[in-house]
């Protein structure tokens, strides 16, 4: 019968299974592992990473991971490859050849040709005498006592154990180029992290929508100006000087406080030396500016020079915070 705590009690079961392979996977680093990283490392080529099966599935995510963290990488599929895409391999490449068995017809037939090209071949397998350990110039220790499939089948803690080593091969290149965030972004420009550290105050404006008013504009048309640019303020300008602004929160309180709006120009009720920030800024430092100071919208000026509003939505909508 089905309950919900054998269910939970199997998955407790998976958990604790892969992450006991995973804690094992320490006492095998080595000097072989040591050696991987610095080959990739001064590679003058690009990593390859092939497999079969699932381990193809996890050279791809460790394919993925390495592009992002700088070591440029290509994925090779072991069956595609001895049909025609053995032709991307360059002789400067590194290969890492992904297999829990090291047996797999597929990768018998591509290691030889692998080994032809020069390259440099790592393997990551869970099986030390297997014949792509044997075959390669540096092997990583993937072995597992066992699957967390019951059957003991389903490939589980074996490329949980893979993935692992993958990563931590990452880490350590990233360790070694100092890779910071700043990078990591510019290879994620679409990200997040990417617009938060690339992403400039001047990237955001839109001229079409650069609400302005002139020291004597009657209240009427600074009234439509703010209507009609939809930000809620309008900045006051002389000689292309930013010397106010007019939010629609003034208005309110000039409507709130006058009996009649016969001779009130902008001059009369905006806020001088309003928060600026240069276009040139970041755009993570104008939210900083909103939120420390309560405020929805910021002028954008160079040196006085008026440029455009930025407005809290905006920032919002790229999802940078």
């Amino acid at each position: 019968m089905i309950t919900k705590e054998n269910i939970l009690a199997a998955a407790k079961k998976a958990i604790l299974s892969e992450s006991a392979s995973i804690k094992k996977l320490v006492d095998f680093l080595d000097d072989q592992f040591v050696e991987a990283v610095e080959t990739i490392f001064h590679s003058k080529g690009r990593l390859i990473v092939t497999g079969i099966g699932k381990s193809a599935i996890i050279a791809q995510k460790i394919v993925a991971t390495m592009n992002s963290t700088g070591t440029p990488s290509l994925f090779l599929h072991a069956s595609e490859a001895i049909h025609g895409d053995l032709g991307m391999i360059q002789k400067d490449d590194v290969v890492i050849c992904i297999s829990k068995s090291g047996n797999s017809p597929e990768i018998k037939i591509l290691v030889p040709f692998l080994k032809n090209y020069g390259s440099s071949l790592i393997a990551i397998t869970g099986n030390m005498t297997s014949f792509l350990a044997k075959s390669s110039d540096l092997v990583l220790n993937t072995t597992i006592d066992a699957e967390a499939c019951p059957n003991n089948l389903a490939p589980t803690n074996s490329t949980t154990a893979q993935l692992v080593i993958g990563d931590a091969l990452a880490v350590c290149l990233m360790e070694i180029r100092d890779f910071k965030a700043e990078d990591f972004a510019k290879y994620h420009p679409g990200g997040a992290l990417g617009k938060k550290l690339l992403l400039r105050v001047k990237d955001m404006l839109n001229n079409a929508l650069k609400p302005s008013v002139s020291l004597d504009t009657p209240i009427k048309k600074v009234i439509f100006e703010i209507s009609e640019k939809r930000l809620g303020v309008t900045a006051v300008i002389e000689n292309n000087k930013v010397v106010g602004i007019i939010t629609d929160g003034d208005i309110r309180r000039m409507l709130a406080d006058r009996d009649t709006l016969n001779d009130v120009t902008a001059r009369d009720i905006m806020t001088k030396n309003p928060k600026m920030i240069a276009s040139d800024a970041m755009v993570v430092d104008a939210f900083n500016i909103l939120e420390d100071n309560s405020i929805t919208q910021i002028v954008v000026a160079d040196n006085g020079e008026y440029k455009g509003i930025l407005h809290l939505h905006d920032i919002l909508k790229e999802g940078i915070v």
